[in-house]
């Protein structure tokens, strides 16, 4: 499977931004559609995910701020970022796997986007 994310970039405290991820390939191994973020000096986090279902989660550092959300036809993520925080500050990684019971290196992940909140 291959993704392409796409969104992201400079945002002031507060403001938004819109992810998107599209996958292409071997989409037949997709179910779980979400995203994680890595911080400079930190490891890589969840952030969001969502089941071909409508099932959603999310981390709680983000619940109520972001929305995820998929096309379920065009093989699209979204990642809707409200209320942004200098917090939220990393690279966003889109990942696509079969089955949420399985670490998401089981699956695919984008090439990143960066996100960077700050004033």
């Amino acid at each position: 499977v291959q993704l392409q994310a796409s969104g992201g970039g400079l945002v002031q405290p507060g403001g938004f931004a819109k992810l998107s991820c599209a996958a292409s390939g071997s989409i037949n191994s997709i179910n779980v559609m979400g995203w994680y973020r890595q911080a400079p000096g930190n490891q890589r986090e969840f952030v969001a995910q969502i089941t071909s279902g409508g099932t959603t989660d999310y981390a709680g550092s983000v619940k109520g701020r972001f929305t995820i959300s998929r096309d379920n036809a065009k093989n699209t993520v979204h990642l809707q970022m409200n209320s942004l925080k200098p917090e939220d500050t990393a690279v966003y990684y889109c990942n696509v796997r079969k089955y949420t019971y399985l670490p998401p290196d089981s699956g695919s992940w984008g090439q990143g986007t960066l996100v960077t909140v700050s004033s």
